[in-house]
C-alpha cells in the first residue's frame, strides 16, 4: 500500500461573489517552485467560472486573484466553464475544461501563451445526440449495457425543452507533450474512459473525423471499470505524468453506496509510446473520502483529483473535496511506481 499523507485543504470558498457557493477541481501547472491554480469558482445557481491563484511552493498561497480569470462567452458555455486542467505543449497552455449551457456538458479548450490572455477554440469533442451514437459506437461491436444507463435520458428526451440535448463528454485532458508528433487527449463518456490517438491539430477535429472514431469507438476505449472501488463509471483526473515507467494516470473512481455515490483518486499506468495500451493499475483507491472536509459538502464523499506538481520526488496531487473546497494530498513517486509494477496486466 502506498503511504498518502493528506496535506490539507488549499482554498476554500471566499465572500467574493464568483466563488461564494465553492472552490473546486481546479488545473495546475508547475515552473520552477510556483504552481499556478485555475480553478472552478461556482456563484450561486451553479454558476461557474474559472478562478486562479498562485502558490509558492505546493503549499503556501502567494497570491490570488479577486475575479474570474475565464468566464463564459459563448452560447456553448453560457451557464458555466467548469473543471478545468491544464499543460503545456511546447510553447503552448492548453487549458481544457467543460462547457456547460444549462443542458449539455461538453469538453472546451482555450490555449495561451502567456497564462493572462486566452483564446478559446471551443468545443472540441463530439457534438452528437446519443441515438447518433449508439448508432455509430454500436456499429461493429454491441456497446456495453451501461452506456445506454449514463447517456440515453430517456425520461427527458420525450420533453420538449430537451428536444437539443447532446452526449454528454467531459473530462477533456490533453497528454502533456506530442507523441510522433501528434496531439493526443483522453475524455469521458460514461462508464469508461476513452483517448484520442493523435491528431496534428485541434482544427483535425472535424465531425468526419469524430463519425469514423465513433465507429471504431471499441478501440479508443482506455480505462474502463475494473475494480470494485470503480464498479459505477471512471473518469479522467490529471493531466498525464511522464515516467520512465509509462504515463502515469490519475483518474477518478465512482461506486455506488446506500449512502449515495463515492468518489476516489486512483492510479494507473499507460505506455509511453501507445499509450491506447494499459499496463497496470492499482487494485485499490489511491485515496478516498475519510476526513469531514472530504465527505461532506455540496456533494458528499468526494475526492476529485484533477491536478498535480512534482516538487523533488514528492508528488502533489490537487482535488476537489466534497465539490466545496481544494485540497491537496502527497505521495512518493517512486513508491507509487514501485507499487503499480506489482500489478501489471497479464
Amino acid at each position: 500500500m502506498i503511504e498518502i499523507k493528506k496535506e490539507g485543504i488549499v482554498l476554500s470558498r471566499s465572500l467574493l461573489e464568483f466563488e461564494q457557493e465553492g472552490v473546486l477541481n481546479p488545473g495546475v501547472i508547475k515552473e520552477a517552485e510556483t504552481v499556478h491554480m485555475f480553478y472552478r469558482a461556482v456563484a450561486s445557481g451553479n454558476y461557474s467560472t474559472i478562478g486562479y491563484c498562485k502558490l509558492t511552493g505546493p503549499l503556501t498561497l502567494l497570491e490570488k486573484s479577486d475575479h474570474p480569470v475565464v468566464v463564459p462567452e459563448f452560447d456553448y458555455e453560457s451557464h458555466g466553464v467548469e473543471d478545468p486542467r491544464i499543460v503545456k505543449i511546447e510553447d503552448t497552455y492548453y487549458l481544457s475544461y467543460t462547457a456547460y449551457d444549462g443542458i449539455n456538458a461538453l469538453g472546451a479548450l482555450a490555449i495561451s501563451k502567456d497564462l493572462i490572455h486566452w483564446e478559446k477554440k471551443g468545443v472540441v469533442v463530439p457534438q452528437i445526440t446519443y441515438a447518433e451514437f449508439q448508432e455509430l459506437a454500436g456499429y461493429k461491436v454491441g456497446l456495453n449495457e451501461k452506456y445506454p444507463r449514463y447517456n440515453e435520458h430517456n425520461r427527458i428526451l420525450e420533453l420538449d425543452e430537451f428536444q437539443d440535448r447532446l452526449l454528454w463528454d467531459k473530462n477533456l485532458i490533453f497528454f502533456p507533450r506530442r507523441i510522433d508528433g501528434k496531439l493526443f487527449f483522453l475524455h469521458r463518456i460514461k462508464p469508461d474512459i476513452q483517448i484520442v490517438a493523435g491528431v496534428s491539430e485541434i482544427a483535425d477535429l472535424t465531425p468526419a473525423f469524430w463519425k469514423n472514431y465513433l465507429i471504431n469507438f471499441d478501440s479508443c476505449i482506455v480505462l474502463t471499470p475494473k475494480y470494485p472501488h470503480e464498479v459505477s463509471y471512471v473518469g479522467g483526473g490529471c493531466p498525464p505524468i511522464e515516467t520512465k515507467d509509462g504515463w502515469l494516470i490519475i483518474y477518478h473512481s465512482v461506486h455506488d453506496t446506500i449512502n449515495g455515490y463515492v468518489y476516489s483518486a486512483c492510479a494507473a499506468l499507460l505506455d509511453l509510446d501507445n499509450p491506447q495500451k494499459e499496463i497496470c493499475r492499482l487494485p485499490y483507491p489511491l485515496f478516498m473520502p475519510e476526513l469531514d472536509w472530504e465527505k461532506n459538502g455540496e456533494v458528499n464523499n468526494v475526492c476529485f483529483p484533477t491536478g498535480t506538481a512534482l516538487f523533488d520526488n514528492r508528488l502533489y496531487i490537487y482535488y476537489g473535496a466534497a465539490d466545496s473546497r481544494i485540497a491537496a494530498a502527497s505521495l512518493n513517486l517512486s513508491d507509487l511506481l514501485e507499487e503499480l509494477q506489482l500489478h501489471k496486466e497479464v
